[in-house]
């Protein structure tokens, strides 16, 4: 059987942590994907003859590890699916940031346009068109002087493509071991986390929040700290 961590599991929803450099669903890579990982473990352990369906309600990069809940039928799928549209789907996030911010807190906002041909998104005027609103909270959980990297939690408010990484990086704070808009921890692993995940029930409307750490070690080091 896979080694998959649940994190919560019933009739309709599972909440699952998502590992790393695992994409979302299946691409053009053909790697193996967390779709693909949770519908194998359900069908092997509930011994399932033939496809198991599952719905994808939302989605993490690649390289970013975290929670995610996967619907385990279609009628749980669209009302989450609704969720997401009407906001009351919540996700935040970790990261390790380069420099040190002056405000402890703040938002961010900003117009972002996505690169279609290059996967890559920009900040511009809000006149350009296709361009959409980007809103995020930040606060600063911790500071590291001798490193000049900063431990922040990232409260999303819209979920645009590479949204944090982008904002983050135009705000003079890229995130550590960010490939593609990153400045530091080249060749690393990306220092981005989504540890909290809050919904309602598809089913019995229960309000419900999960959260998942990453493991301190290597830049995650600084959560020991807090």
């Amino acid at each position: 059987m896979n080694q998959l961590k649940v994190l919560f599991e019933d009739n309709h929803i599972i909440v699952v942590e998502k590992k790393p450099n695992i994409p979302s669903q299946a691409d053009k890579t053909e790697d193996i994907d967390m779709l693909s990982l949770v519908k194998q473990y359900i069908k092997e352990t509930y011994e399932k003859p033939g496809n198991v369906y599952l719905g994808l309600v939302h989605r993490l990069d690649r390289p970013v590890g975290g929670v995610m809940v996967f619907a385990k039928t279609s009628k749980a799928a669209s009302r989450l699916s609704d969720q997401v549209r009407e906001k009351v789907f919540k996700k935040k996030y970790l990261a390790v940031v380069d420099g040190k911010f002056e405000d402890k807190q703040g938002s961010l906002e900003d117009y972002l346009y996505k690169d279609e041909r290059h996967n890559i998104s920009k900040v511009v005027k809000p006149d350009k068109k296709n361009a959409k609103l980007a809103k995020l909270d930040y606060k600063v959980l911790q500071y590291k002087e001798v490193k000049d990297l900063s431990l922040v939690e990232i409260n999303l408010h819209t979920g645009r493509h590479h949204q944090i990484r982008v904002q983050l990086s135009h705000f003079g704070h890229s995130i550590f071991g960010d490939q593609k808009y990153g400045t530091r921890g080249k060749g690393k692993q990306i220092a981005l986390w989504a540890y909290s995940l809050s919904f309602k029930h598809p089913i019995t409307k229960e309000e419900m929040t999960f959260e998942d750490f990453p493991e301190p070690i290597g830049t995650w080091c600084i959560l020991k700290e807090i």
